[in-house]
């Protein structure tokens, strides 16, 4: 072990953090705290990372933790291919990474290292090293929401002309998240040597066809539906406690099975102005009190998991608008979240406690907005506040006080918000309100990640090396997205056109989720792989083994040869044989025969392009890379491109420790103080 240039290390993770809008939000005074980061630290001056691939969360949170490319430690997208052509299978899984992870090294050298909520390769723990602890990483998101939550967030309304309690599943417009995984049986996640974490998301294979846009990823980003609760206002009759005044109505909790009374209240002036809500009526205490246009937090009421059992959960709620003679109301719900269940996915377990009593239980997600500022603003970004400062009271409290000196931790609030609008900021026929409303949205969302940075900027003073980093960016595409390059399953629509995939019929001719393997020729798959259908290898293979290559060159004729009907450009960018992909990280045995991504203003927001892409309004698909503190250079910038790659070598000079084993990066020697 070398003499280490940094006793104290903290990786500062944000999911999908953009540098061309940082840059841009820097420059206009948006962004003071990562302003002061480059201020005190060494980076390029674009700030920009070159990417790995694929451009989506597992793969290169895994390539930041091992300093390999996906074709090395084995994590080719957010899902993998499953016992067929036509199925997938969860990714996030450690046991499932062929390459050594940073933390492993630090902690098996003595270090007290700590992995919060990484999405790629950390958990189930692959150390047994009693100097490594972790908290999550089973899901994107936030901190246990693969576990603890159990039920969808949803909107409530009371009125005096409403006649009944009812309960209306998926009743409004509005938006879901494309990228977090629930229902995970906490009960089952003690047994880390037994589980199979990707059978408890989704079972061990999924079958996905995605006829047409509006299912798989693509389809989840369009309008989709939010569940109402709603309920009479009366006057309050029979309770113990009521004001003088007060109104009542019923608030319906765990889709509708759970009923809880409210008391709409006045204030001194005689206008309603907050609700009180109590497990019955004659309680003499109320659960929480909502002021008019405060969300209020850690909620702790009765919840309903999937085994239909009641348990304890917290839930985020809002009172948003309230009429001033208490005629009517709008409520915002979260989701619910399990009190306990989070304890399975922590290492050592008694590390829940340590975090709840200073941080509190985890808070629920929000994941929905889309068109609408008070969904957005009001709503969503509300709850992520209280996610950023769950997440840094914690980080800082077990930095500080529990001795953690190496921290890898990650925050999804950028790529999980901007998923519900980034593909707004231009008009391609879809928008609801002018382009710069929803670029407003994009600020308050950088404005709220630069708050939570901020409360890591005092590491500088202490002695610590910060690097802030993220996997991948998003971006604004140009044009109509393509029905192709979709992470969540099989993409149908542009390889029935090209003739390489066929589905079955009905009678009536109409198209069904099944694969007709007779005259298909090859598969499209997760985000960038297409698999042909090779005899002897596949269950219904029809290639022969001998015909492979010239139908691989056929196949990527066929797709460079494909133009926009509306703007004659092409849709494909690059495609590759397994072979060749290696010049891009890709290839190996979890690729498919052919590695392809989609061109500039035909992708999605990620995954399916090269990590070069650009979009518009300032959108690009480059990862950040933000290095301050101790051994590095202060005030620096440097033209050296910097790989996702040189994160961990950079990491393991700084702190005195070897490679990991599969290590493919180099430190990035320009930015370290001292000379090599």
């Amino acid at each position: 072990m070398r003499k280490a240039i940094s006793d104290k290390m903290f990786v500062l993770g944000i999911d999908g953090l953009d540098p061309r809008l940082t840059r841009r939000f820097v420059a206009e005074g948006k962004m003071p705290n990562i302003q002061y980061f480059i201020e005190r630290g060494a980076q390029r001056e674009d700030l920009v990372m070159l990417g790995g691939h694929p451009t989506v969360t597992p793969p290169m949170w895994t390539t930041l933790a091992t300093g390999a490319y996906a074709n090395v430690h084995g994590i080719t997208c957010f899902w993998r291919k499953g016992d067929a052509l036509d199925t997938i299978a969860y990714n996030l899984d450690s046991r499932l990474c062929k390459a050594e992870q940073l933390w492993n090294v630090f902690a098996e050298a003595g270090k007290k290292t700590l992995v919060w909520h990484w999405p790629g390769s950390s958990w189930p723990p692959s150390s047994d090293s009693p100097n490594l602890a972790v908290v999550d990483g089973l899901s994107p998101g936030s901190v246990g929401i693969g576990v603890c939550k159990l039920d969808d967030e949803y909107l409530a309304g009371a009125s005096e002309a409403i006649q009944s309690v009812t309960f209306l599943p998926d009743f409004a417009a509005e938006n879901s998240a494309p990228c977090v995984i629930s229902g995970l049986d906490a009960e089952d996640m003690d047994d880390q040597n037994k589980t199979d974490l990707y059978q408890q998301a989704k079972g061990s294979s999924m079958r996905s066809i995605l006829l047409d846009k509006t299912e798989g990823v693509i389809g989840s980003m369009q309008d989709t539906k939010v569940s109402l609760a709603q309920s009479p206002i009366t006057p309050a009759k029979g309770w113990t406690a009521a004001p003088e005044g007060a109104k009542e109505m019923t608030l319906l909790l765990a889709n509708g099975l759970i009923q809880r009374k409210g008391l709409l209240i006045k204030n001194a002036a005689g206008i309603y102005d907050s609700l009180a809500l109590y497990k019955t009526k004659k309680d003499t205490e109320p659960i929480a009190i909502l002021p008019l246009g405060i969300m209020v937090h850690d909620i702790v009421d009765d919840a309903i998991n999937k085994k239909e059992e009641h348990c304890l959960a917290t839930r985020s709620m809002k009172l948003l608008e309230m009429k001033p003679d208490g005629s009517e109301l709008k409520m915002y719900i979260s989701s619910a979240m399990d009190i306990q269940a989070l304890e399975h996915v922590c290492h050592p377990h008694s590390l829940y406690q340590e975090i709840c009593a200073v941080a509190g239980y985890p808070p629920a997600t929000a994941m929905f907005g889309n068109h609408d500022r008070q969904m957005v603003i009001d709503c969503m970004l509300d709850v992520w506040k209280k996610c950023s400062d769950y997440q840094s009271t914690a980080l800082n409290y077990l930095m500080s006080e529990k001795g953690y000196e190496i921290v890898f931790s990650h925050y999804h609030i950028v790529d999980l918000v901007e998923h519900h609008f980034i593909r707004f900021l231009t008009d391609k026929g879809q928008n609801k309100q002018p382009e710069e409303v929803y670029f407003s949205f994009m600020e308050e969302l950088y404005k709220e990640t630069d708050r939570y940075i901020g409360q890591f900027c005092h590491l500088l003073d202490e002695g610590w090396t910060v690097f802030i980093v993220s996997d991948h960016a998003q971006v604004c595409s140009a044009h109509d997205m393509q029905a192709m390059g979709d992470q969540n399953g099989v993409s149908i629509v542009l390889m029935e056109e090209l003739g390489l995939t066929a589905v079955k019929r009905d009678e009536q001719g109409n198209r069904l989720h099944e694969i007709d393997w007779e005259h298909t020729l090859a598969i499209a798959q997760r985000g960038n792989h297409i698999y042909v259908n090779l005899e002897g290898r596949d269950e219904h293979g029809i290639v022969k083994p001998e015909n492979q290559y010239e139908v691989e060159e056929e196949i990527m004729t066929r797709l460079y040869g494909y133009r926009d009907k509306k703007t004659g450009k092409r849709v494909i960018a690059l495609a590759l044989r397994n072979k060749d992909a290696v010049l891009l990280g890709m290839g190996g045995p979890e690729c498919g025969d052919i590695i392809y991504w989609m061109a500039e203003g035909y992708n999605f927001d990620h995954c399916d392009c090269l990590s070069t892409t650009l979009g518009e309004k300032d959108t690009s698909v480059s990862p950040i890379f933000i290095a301050a503190g101790q051994g590095l250079k202060q005030a620096f910038t440097t033209d050296r491109i910097i790989r996702q790659v040189d994160l961990v070598p950079t990491m393991a000079i700084l702190g005195g420790v070897r490679m990991p084993k599969q290590c493919e990066g180099a430190p990035i020697y320009q930015i370290l103080a001292e000379q090599f």
